[in-house]
Order: C-alpha cells, then sequence, then structure tokens
C-alpha cells in the first residue's frame, strides 16, 4: 500500500466498472478490489491498516439483485473501522436503499453510472471529513458527552462512579451510540490516564491472530513469528485495555481471557512462562450478550466478570433536545473544517430533528450534518430539504399481489371478519404466499432495527438464531 496516496477498497462484482473504476482512480488512490461481501470482509481483516475509503455496491453476490449484502458489508466495515468513510456506489438507486444505506453508517449515496471526476471528489471530500475527525481538535470534541437529558446524565454520572475502579466495566449500546467515546473517557478520568491505553476491535481481526495481538508470541511459535513479540496485555502494563466488540470474541479464547481477568496470569503463544498483566480492561458490545450466553456462543462466567460494572450507553432517541445540541456543535465544527457558513433549521425542521429516532445513532447524526452542510452552506432549511435524508420510519408491511391488512395478537373474532372481507375482495388467493410474505416483512423489519444483527433480531421475533437463518434462506431460494 502506497504511503503518499490515499487507500480506497472499490467492492463490486462487475468487472468492466471495477476495471474502469481502478484506471480512472488508481492515479490519486492506492486502490485495492473485491467482487464480494467475504471477501472484502477477509481482505480487509489482513491488511494491518484499513482502506480509509470504500465504494461499496449493494447489488453483490450470491444475491445482486437485492441490498442486502451491500447493506450488511457496510455494517461489517464500520464494525471493523469506524473512521473509514463509506460511499455507496449503486444501481439500486431507490430513496428507501440511499436512506437506508445512509442510516447504517454510509457517508453518501452515488447512483450509477457517474462521472468519474466527481467521484473523485466526492472521496477526497470524504476524506478531508475523516481527517478532521481525526485530527485533535475533533478529537477533543468526540471525547465529549453533550447533552442535558436525564439519560445522559445517568451516563455521566456512571462513568464518575466507575472511572477510578481497577475492576472490569462492560459497555453495552447500540452501533454508533459512543461507546468507544465512553471507554476512553473512563480511561481519561482514572488515576490511569498517564499509562498506556490500548484497544483492539476483536471484529476487526481474523479470530488465529486474536490470541497473539493479546499475548503475544515467541519467536517460531507459528508460521510468520520471526522474533518474540509482545502482546496487548503485556504492552498495556499499568493501562488500560478496549476489548471492542467483545461479542466477537472466538470461544476457545473466552477461558483464557476469563483467566487474565481471574489473577492476572497469561502466556505468550509458544511459550509456557507465565506472565502477569495489571491492566484494566474495558469490554464494549453491541450484541445482547445474554442472548449469546442463551444460544451457547459466549461464556456467562466471562459475562459476570467483565459486568463487574455494567453501563448502558442510550440510543440518541433517547436523549430527547439533545438531538439539538449535537446538532448546533457538529454543524458548527463541520462548515469550519469545509469553510462554509453552518446551516440552520427553521421550527418545523427543527421539530422534525427532534422526533426523528435516528436509528443509526450518533453516527448518523454526523453524516445527515456533513451532508447538508455541504448541499446547503449558510441556508436555512425546511423540513422539504432535511425529510429526503431521513429514513422513513413507517412499520414495515408485508406486500404481495393481496396485501393483507391483518393486525397481529388482535381479537381473534376481529381477524377472522378481516381475512373473510378480503377474501370476498379477491378473485385470486394464496394463503402460502400471503404467510410467505407477512413473515418475510417482520424478519426483514426486525434486521432493519437491529442494524443486520441476527441474535438481536431473533430475540426481538421470538424465535431462536437458528430458526431465523433458516427462515432467511427459505426467502432466498
Amino acid at each position: 500500500m502506497s504511503d503518499n496516496k490515499p487507500s480506497l477498497l472499490i467492492v463490486d462484482d462487475d468487472a468492466l466498472i471495477t476495471d474502469t473504476l481502478v484506471y480512472a482512480l488508481g492515479r490519486d488512490f492506492d486502490v485495492m478490489v473485491s467482487d464480494s461481501r467475504k471477501a472484502a470482509v477477509s481482505m480487509v481483516r489482513r491488511k494491518s491498516n484499513p482502506p480509509q475509503l470504500a465504494l461499496v455496491d449493494l447489488g453483490l453476490p450470491p444475491f445482486p439483485h437485492r441490498p442486502d449484502e451491500g447493506f450488511q458489508l457496510i455494517t461489517e466495515l464500520l464494525a471493523h473501522s469506524p473512521a473509514m468513510k463509506i460511499l455507496v456506489l449503486s444501481g439500486q438507486n431507490d430513496a428507501a436503499n440511499a436512506r437506508h444505506a445512509r442510516t447504517l453508517g454510509a457517508t453518501d449515496f452515488v447512483a450509477k453510472p457517474c462521472e468519474a471526476e466527481g467521484l473523485k471528489k466526492l472521496l477526497l471530500h470524504a476524506l478531508q471529513i475523516r481527517e478532521a475527525e481525526i485530527s485533535g481538535d475533533a478529537q477533543a470534541a468526540s471525547e465529549q458527552l453533550i447533552g442535558t437529558s436525564p439519560a445522559l446524565q445517568k451516563l455521566k454520572n456512571q462513568i464518575a462512579q466507575y472511572a477510578d475502579s481497577p475492576f472490569p466495566a462492560l459497555i453495552e449500546g447500540e452501533s454508533g451510540s459512543g461507546k468507544e467515546v465512553v471507554a476512553g473517557m473512563l480511561h481519561r478520568l482514572s488515576m490511569r490516564k498517564d499509562k498506556p491505553w490500548f484497544a483492539l476491535n476483536c471484529a476487526a481481526i481474523a479470530p488465529t491472530l486474536v490470541e497473539p495481538t493479546l499475548f503475544g508470541y515467541s519467536k517460531g511459535a507459528f508460521t510468520g513469528a520471526n522474533a518474540n513479540k509482545s502482546g496487548y496485555f503485556e504492552d498495556a502494563q499499568e493501562g488500560t485495555l478496549l476489548l471492542d466488540e467483545i461479542g466477537e470474541l472466538p470461544m476457545e479464547l473466552q477461558a483464557k481471557l476469563l483467566r487474565v481477568l481471574e489473577n492476572g496470569e497469561f502466556q505468550r503463544v509458544g511459550e509456557t512462562q507465565q506472565r502477569v498483566s495489571h491492566a484494566r480492561v474495558i469490554a464494549a458490545t453491541n450484541r445482547d450478550l445474554r442472548q449469546e450466553i442463551k444460544d451457547g456462543r459466549f461464556r456467562a462466567d466471562l459475562y459476570h466478570r467483565l459486568s463487574v460494572f455494567s453501563i448502558t450507553v442510550p440510543p440518541l432517541r433517547e436523549m430527547g433536545e439533545d438531538r439539538s445540541l449535537l446538532l448546533e456543535r457538529f454543524t458548527h465544527f463541520y462548515a469550519e473544517q469545509a469553510r462554509l457558513a453552518p446551516f440552520t433549521l427553521d421550527e418545523k425542521a427543527g421539530e422534525l430533528w427532534n422526533s426523528y429516532p435516528f436509528p443509526g445513532n450518533v453516527r448518523e447524526l454526523k453524516n445527515i450534518v456533513i451532508r447538508l452542510s455541504t448541499k446547503y452552506p449558510g441556508q436555512k432549511l425546511s423540513v422539504l430539504e432535511l425529510e429526503p435524508e431521513l429514513e422513513p420510519s413507517a412499520p414495515a408491511t408485508a406486500h404481495t399481489e393481496t396485501t393483507v391488512e391483518l393486525v397481529p395478537n388482535s381479537d381473534p373474532q376481529a381477524l377472522i371478519e378481516q381475512a373473510q372481507r378480503h377474501l370476498q375482495r379477491e378473485r385470486q388467493f394464496n394463503l402460502d404466499d400471503v404467510l410467505r410474505a407477512w413473515e418475510q416483512g417482520y424478519i426483514q423489519a426486525a434486521m432493519r432495527l437491529t442494524r443486520g444483527n441476527v441474535s438481536q433480531a431473533a430475540k426481538m421475533l421470538g424465535i431462536n438464531r437458528t430458526t431465523l437463518y433458516s427462515r432467511m434462506e427459505q426467502d432466498k431460494k
């Protein structure tokens, strides 16, 4: 990878498109190409430094005519590298797909076909935003929890209460809610603030590399181990170690992590010598670890050890008018970075802003601000300009050629009467099609609400994870 060019990942299964993009963008970007979600994730995990930018098609194999793989890839890339800026370049360019891609964390959506020069400008602008966000000023801004809502006040009080404890802490919260900010505050407000700080994203590293990364290894322990190397536990010394996305930790490593938490002891891979770490461990996850325990994917004893102190980061929808404070803060920040006048919202647009649930949380809010700052510098915006940036929150319904308007869990007699009226209206009716459409409608709604987390979606639907996988596969056939 070149040190002089920004790195760009292009994911598209059309070789003609990728070849064209490599030719058009290769002079300005260090480009890597993949043709599927799985291949892209595998490629990124092998890189010591993740790409700064990504250009992603929504319609990827094995389902190129549906956006599901692209949506999932956005989620996985941001779990791997939250600082990555993702642009969607897709022929599946209806408004609903664009809005949902942005809700998941994509910076912008570009419809195919597009001019290479315009695409280059968008990528360079996204890179500029990324650099601003990781700069010193942006870092200081992100280290603050902005707001006065009861939910945020409770969070601040918990941070102050737990910061100086030597015991582990577990931070739970939805994607994009700011769990890493909370972890950083726990470290900075503690007596360890001048000690080392290390963070490992368990979703961003291949399972086979987690153990040597955490515990280190000796020369010759495995292919490629050409010298002795310390791991995160050893390097953290008496500082803090954040294990982000702890729910992704392989089961076989969970027992070894438990041992370190219990007595501080660990071994480098390939050694028998016992070493001791005094680092404080903070874990973070957007998964429901209690459900993971029930499903046999997470150890109950490790969960209880990690959650000596448990902190839940509230979703943005529970923070009331804090959304306006965040709007003001980020509007001025991004306008200043772009040397533009900040936009404002009129009264009706402000009401819409404060009522919008922000399913993508603070990450989604920031991306909306970035787009509006670019499109409407110095302008007062109405609902007309704001609404296209927001994902509709209307309840999902199942549609077939014969749409049924039955209400689940309502009075049985009412259901019978509604079904009777519907059957009388329809000349042709297929019960299997209708039931299948209702089922898939609710599955898709649950997957969207949980941003692709199958375990949480299964819990929401009241079925187990394997059943949900099975029914999703049936829909794909």
